[in-house]
């Protein structure tokens, strides 16, 4: 299944109409497989769907590592995908315990049973300097337009991306913010890269989840074009983790942990 189609449609402006062909990006469920039990069913892009079920794996804790899993199948099915973990025999007990969640790309709390479930701590994560400095978290961003070929062509996705000095972006898209940056904890995991001197860029909001993903990949910077939640500056906090908003062309602003900006420090 492609990530994009080609569909047509009618068009309107002040001179006239047109009939036409727009792409659009493709929307499908997902089911996250682990060990023959269903741990997710996700509106996603049917792309990258391996680092897609290996970083929500990572980023809500059902796996520890990428050693955990033993094999990855990818079977198409006439209403969606299912992606298929099968894990090592030590690695099972953590999936055990949870049951099957269901959730819309917009949505990341589906499922969950208790008050206690909604808002998990993450780790608190430590940084590996040198720091970037507002210049280069301006560059960083501004060069997330080379990671979305499919946004480019349609829209219609996010975007989370992974920067570290000296190297190329290592990007990931989706119709889904959260499902974007699961699918970029399993890339840079599968890669066995190293996020701790890294900085999270994202295309979207910033939601309590994306912080809690961030801490989980071990990245110290997380930065946004949009503006945090009350909850996402307050986990960001406990988890020391500096959090970067509404990053424009000319500025941005930090809410917590300036001090691993270079220029204020």
């Amino acid at each position: 299944m492609t990530a994009w189609q080609n569909c047509a449609r009618d068009a309107w402006t002040a001179v006239g109409t047109a009939s036409g062909h727009r792409i659009l990006a493709v929307e499908t469920p997902v089911a996250i497989v682990i060990d023959a039990v269903t741990a997710a069913v996700m509106l996603a892009t049917p792309d990258g769907l391996e680092d897609f079920a290996i970083g929500f794996a990572l980023s809500e804790r059902l796996i520890t590592a990428t050693d955990d899993v033993a094999a990855c199948e990818i079977v198409e099915q006439s209403d969606g995908i299912e992606v298929r973990l099968w894990l090592t025999t030590g690695s099972r007990t953590a999936v055990a315990t949870r049951r099957r969640l269901t959730a819309p790309s917009g949505c990341g709390l589906c499922g969950v049973e208790s008050l206690a479930e909604a808002v998990v701590a993450p780790p608190s994560v430590t940084a590996d300097g040198p720091y970037p400095s507002p210049a280069e978290l301006l560059a960083a961003m501004a060069g997330l337009r080379d990671v979305q070929p499919l946004g480019t062509r349609t829209r219609a996705t996010h975007a989370a991306a992974l920067w570290r000095r000296g190297e190329p972006l290592l990007g990931r898209e989706d119709v889904g913010r959260h499902n974007a940056l699961d699918k970029l904890v399993g890339a840079a995991a599968r890669a066995g890269i190293d996020a701790r001197a890294g900085v999270v860029l994202l295309t979207s909001r910033i939601s309590v989840e994306m912080v809690q993903k961030t801490a989980m990949l071990g990245a110290p910077i997380l930065v946004a074009v949009s503006a945090p939640t009350t909850l996402a500056v307050a986990t960001a906090a406990a988890a020391e983790l500096t959090l970067v908003a509404v990053a424009r062309h000319d500025g941005f602003e930090v809410f917590t942990r300036p001090d691993r900006i270079a220029a204020m420090r």
